[in-house]
């Protein structure tokens, strides 16, 4: 009989998910293992979707039938007072990590996901790659797919040089329960993607999944994503430190973040944007921020080692790609190792050569996109950036669109 061919997945988000349920069914002997020892649900916030997300749902047998997100028809773009400045019809349909991650988790046999298993070390050999863990557990396969995002363990042993790059500026975000909101306010960003923007920063809000996954009028919740300029040496460090006193590096856990940071922030926003936006930041429970990075790899493979999702490449928030850019990335991989099943590094050549060429494509344009906030972060406004990226019309336009690249 025929062996078997065996897939390490590292990482248990999204773009793990769909790596491993693309090669699961494909007839792989494939295993998840997660660095968390708690369960993911429920991390993170909306989600944009693109065909190559629904292509990777489809091929995994994942029904969209029912719908998985809030389909809106068009964009809306308000001034500081709340007036309409604009309007663009964009079909597009919005969902949630949380509704994604239960999808997908539910299409994978349970037994092979892995929780509490931090990656210390990959080795490779003639044969195969084997995973070590900080557990004291090990595991042996012909594959090793590396989607354990950003800070990459596998990324930082293999290619150390590859090093997320900070834009200057963060992206406050946060989710709000519908019916938490006026009935204005509802009427004016339901269903919509919706615009605020103010100089040097940049509000964009869309309608989303309930914290149950119901998409009903009534039981969603909107999404916002706030970006401002935030200095690297001085502020990012007091934004990262908790209330404990305690300084992280880049990020904080959401509960730990200092409630005068907090206060601050929905104070700004009541001074800055519209009251739609305003009322949104103020009325969501746990708003958190992420900081804003580039990561580029110069390749994603290393002999039996794939780089696949965040782990390989991240583009600012403004294209609004990562989830589909990483169901993109397990379609090729799946594809390529279709082709070449019984030669693994021949098909992850393939595969790294494909997925290059769209990942810095993809990061160029974000960083486009994100040029007028970047400037500002730098404490230089460039007029000519702001009026060809930071109008109602140019961010309707061009942000978080499909396009091909």
């Amino acid at each position: 009989m025929a062996r078997v061919p065996r897939a390490l997945v590292i990482g248990g988000s999204l773009g793990g998910l769909f790596a491993a349920n693309l090669l699961l069914r494909q007839g792989w002997d494939v295993e998840v293992f997660e660095q968390s020892a708690q369960p993911l649900a429920g991390r993170g916030a909306g989600i944009i979707t693109h065909p190559d997300l629904f292509a990777a749902l489809g091929r995994i047998g994942v029904s969209a039938a029912g719908g998985i997100g809030v389909d809106i028809a068009g964009r809306v773009a308000f001034d500081r007072d709340g007036r309409v400045l604009g309007r663009m019809d964009i079909p597009q349909c919005l969902t949630t990590w949380g509704c994604l991650h239960t999808l997908l988790l539910a299409a994978f046999p349970g037994g092979r996901y892995h929780l509490g298993h931090a990656l210390t070390a990959v080795e490779q050999d003639a044969a195969g790659v084997t995973a070590v863990f900080a557990n004291g557990q090990r595991a042996r396969g012909d594959l090793l797919v590396a989607a354990d995002g950003i800070r990459s363990a596998v990324r930082a042993q293999l290619a150390p040089a590859a090093q997320p790059r900070y834009a200057g500026y963060i992206a406050w975000r946060g989710l709000v329960e519908e019916t938490a909101l006026t009935e204005t306010t509802r009427h004016d960003l339901f269903p919509r993607f919706a615009f605020s923007l103010a100089p040097a920063e940049h509000m964009l809000g869309y309608p989303v999944a309930g914290f149950d996954n119901s998409v009903r009028d009534g039981e969603r919740c909107f999404n916002f994503v706030w970006y401002r300029p935030v200095h690297a040496g001085d502020e990012l460090p007091e934004l990262c430190t908790d209330i404990h006193g305690r300084r992280h590096e880049m990020a904080i856990p959401p509960p730990l973040i200092r409630p005068q940071v907090i206060a601050a922030m929905r104070e700004a926003a009541r001074a800055l944007l519209s009251p739609q936006f305003a009322e949104v930041v103020e009325k969501t429970r746990q708003p958190f921020f992420q900081a804003i990075f580039d990561l580029e790899s110069e390749t994603l493979q290393f002999g039996r080692v794939a780089l696949l999702g965040d782990a390989a490449f991240v583009a600012r928030p403004h294209v609004g790609m990562g989830v589909s850019k990483a169901a993109g990335d397990a379609l090729c991989l799946a594809a390529e190792l279709a082709h070449e099943p019984k030669d693994p590094g021949a098909a992850l050549t393939r595969y790294s050569a494909q997925r290059l060429g769209f990942g810095r494509a993809v990061i160029a344009h974000a960083r486009a996109l994100g040029a007028y906030l970047e400037t500002c972060a730098q404490g230089r406004e460039d007029s000519t950036l702001r009026e060809r990226l930071h109008t109602p019309h140019a961010v309707m336009r061009d942000i978080a669109v499909t396009r091909e690249f």
